[in-house]
C-alpha cells in the first residue's frame, strides 16, 4: 500500500486516499459505471448487465464459486472467464487509490509488476466509476 501511495506523491499529483482491504470470500471488484457490456466466453452471446446485479443482490458480491449458468446459452461457465467491456476482478484482496490526480492516473505496466512482485500474486488493474 505505501508504494502505490508513493507513485501519487509527486508535486501536483495526488489521491484523496490509498486503502486496502482483505475479504473473507471472493469478492466482485468491478468497474462501476464503466461496465455497459458483457459477453459469454461458451457462445459469444451478450448476456445483460441485470443478470449480473441479479447476481450480485444473491450473492452481496462476494462467492464461494465463480461458476455460474449463463442465460445466453445454459452453460456453466466462471464468472472471471466472461468478458468485461471494462476489466473487474474477482478477489480476496484489494488495493485502492480514490479519486487521483496524476497527470496518468492508471498504473502502467511496469508499476503493475511491481505491485506484483510486493505482493507475491499476479494483479489487475480495475478502473472504476461511481
Amino acid at each position: 500500500m505505501t508504494y502505490v501511495a508513493r507513485l501519487f506523491s509527486d508535486p501536483g499529483d495526488a489521491v484523496e486516499h490509498v486503502d486496502h482491504e482483505f475479504y473473507d470470500r471472493v469478492t466482485l471488484i468491478d468497474a462501476g459505471e464503466n461496465t455497459t457490456r458483457i459477453t459469454c466466453s461458451g457462445c459469444d452471446g451478450d448476456i445483460d448487465l441485470e443478470w449480473l446485479y441479479d447476481l450480485i443482490e444473491e450473492n452481496g458480491e462476494s462467492f464461494d464459486n465463480l461458476d455460474v449458468t449463463v442465460p445466453c446459452c445454459g452453460a456453466v461457465v466462471s464468472l472471471d472467464a466472461l468478458r468485461y467491456d471494462w476489466p473487474v476482478g474477482f478477489a480476496r484482496f484489494e488495493v485502492s487509490a480514490m479519486n487521483p490526480t496524476r497527470a496518468k492516473y492508471e498504473l502502467d505496466d511496469q508499476e503493475l509488476a511491481d505491485v506484483a512482485v510486493l505482493l507475491g500474486h499476479p494483479v489487475t488493474q480495475i478502473l472504476a466509476h461511481y
